[in-house]
């Protein structure tokens, strides 16, 4: 969904056409540099920041979501879209996962270096969902969605993305804990014991 932006044109300064004719002789030279050098700052062309690579890949994705709705079965529009259009969308996904997902019957479930391959089928990885909710959360609002309204902040997206947390994390035998929690306990202890008053 691409918007464009016209110019406003307020960036530019309008004259009144006899402003020169009005103004004595002796300073004709000073009010034509003058104009001349608003003119010029004026006519120079506006710089449009270069995308960050977070806005480049969030456009990729609201256009990926937004053609799944249009190829569904029936076409869905965003304002009907629901929580449960959403899970699907991330279902859908998981054939182009390249994440190794033991399920529970392979011996290798819970070896994070398993040591020969298996047949347990590839999935996206926890941790790209959870970035790619994140994207498209923001980018339903940008678009005009209202925040009360967001399916991808739903709760029941919220409760499927822990789910497949919890189990990549068993099925892998890695660890989804964050640092910067420990981090925080961490400094949090170093607090403790500063003096009363004193700030970092």
């Amino acid at each position: 969904m691409e918007f464009i932006t016209k110019p406003s044109g307020q960036g530019h300064i309008s004259f009144p056409g006899n402003i020169i004719s009005s103004t004595s002789n002796n300073n004709n030279n000073l009010q034509i540099s003058s104009c001349l050098t608003i003119s010029s700052i004026s006519s120079e062309p506006r710089v449009h920041p270069t995308p960050s690579r977070y806005e480049n890949q969030k456009r990729r994705d609201w256009n990926t979501f937004c053609q799944y709705l249009r190829n569904h079965r029936p076409p869905l529009a965003l304002s009907l879209c629901s929580s449960a259009n959403v899970l699907e969308f991330l279902r859908y996904l998981d054939q182009f996962g390249k994440t190794k997902v033991h399920n529970q019957t392979c011996p290798f479930f819970g070896i994070q270096n398993p040591p020969a391959p298996c047949r347990c089928p590839l999935r996206q990885a926890w941790g790209s969902l959870d970035a790619l909710i994140g994207r498209l959360r923001a980018a339903y609002e940008e678009n005009g969605g209202l925040p009360e309204a967001n399916p991808f902040g739903a709760r029941a997206v919220r409760l499927f993305l822990r789910d497949v947390r919890d189990f990549q994390s068993k099925s892998r035998g890695i660890s989804y804990e964050k640092k910067r929690k420990r981090a925080k306990q961490k400094g949090a202890s170093i607090d403790d014991q500063s003096p009363a008053g004193a700030t970092n």
